[in-house]
């Protein structure tokens, strides 16, 4: 499961508890945060090696990658570097490819004007948001970046959130250009669906790992 920000700690314990009935789940904290080293190695290409560290270390011969709000960009990013390896995406209230200036506009105006509910408090290094937007947004320029992604073979799910403050075209755009690409919203959701919606959600997600797990053909 990969955590939003960049710059969250753990906070996915609720929604792993939808899926355990069905997935070994493993939950981590990115470099800079909670628990983990604040050894200044906060970029997405670390990201994607300490994500490539844990699935050899548990023996996974493939991942299904889990991601909420940036959580699903990492994942993104982690399955076009290690195809093989991965057996699907499922992105919550988030999965972006586009560095629009009208997308940052209107979230942070409503977020000011509307604010949002938070799990928790987060505890992490500053530099984490900092370093990992700026490596997001070179990884994005790629000029190869789309026709990878539409090469994608295995199916990647998003479920939005329909109150989100964030704008959700951005990620309705990402599943249609992926062949088994999936595109859900729960309406009147906010950004953390589970504080809320947790039955829709935990009915979403089991759908979308099914999707994963059974047998092709």
């Amino acid at each position: 499961m990969c955590n939003g920000g960049p710059g969250c700690d753990d906070y996915l314990g609720d929604v792993a508890s939808m899926i355990e009935n069905t997935c070994q789940v493993v939950r981590f904290e990115p470099r800079g945060c909670g628990r983990s080293d604040y050894d200044g190695n906060y970029d997405l290409e670390t990201s994607i090696s300490d994500i490539e560290f844990i699935r050899k270390h548990y023996g996974f011969e493939k991942v299904l990658l889990i991601g909420h709000s940036y959580g699903p960009d990492v994942a993104l990013a982690y399955s076009l570097s290690y195809p093989a390896n991965t057996l699907g995406i499922i992105g919550i209230a988030g999965g972006r490819i586009v560095n629009d200036r009208s997308w940052s506009d209107t979230y942070h105006r409503n977020l000011e004007s509307k604010g949002e509910i938070q799990p928790k408090v987060y505890e992490s290094d500053p530099e984490v948001n900092r370093l990992g937007n700026i490596s997001w947004l070179q990884f994005i320029n790629r000029p190869t970046l789309l026709s990878e992604i539409s090469q994608i073979d295995f199916p990647v799910s998003y479920i939005s959130a329909g109150a989100d403050i964030r704008p959700n075209w951005p990620t309705e755009q990402l599943a249609n250009l992926i062949a088994e690409g999936s595109y859900t919203v729960i309406p009147s959701a906010p950004h953390c669906i589970w504080l809320t919606h947790a039955e829709e959600l935990k009915q979403a997600l089991n759908t979308a790992v099914s999707r994963v797990t059974r047998p092709k053909g």
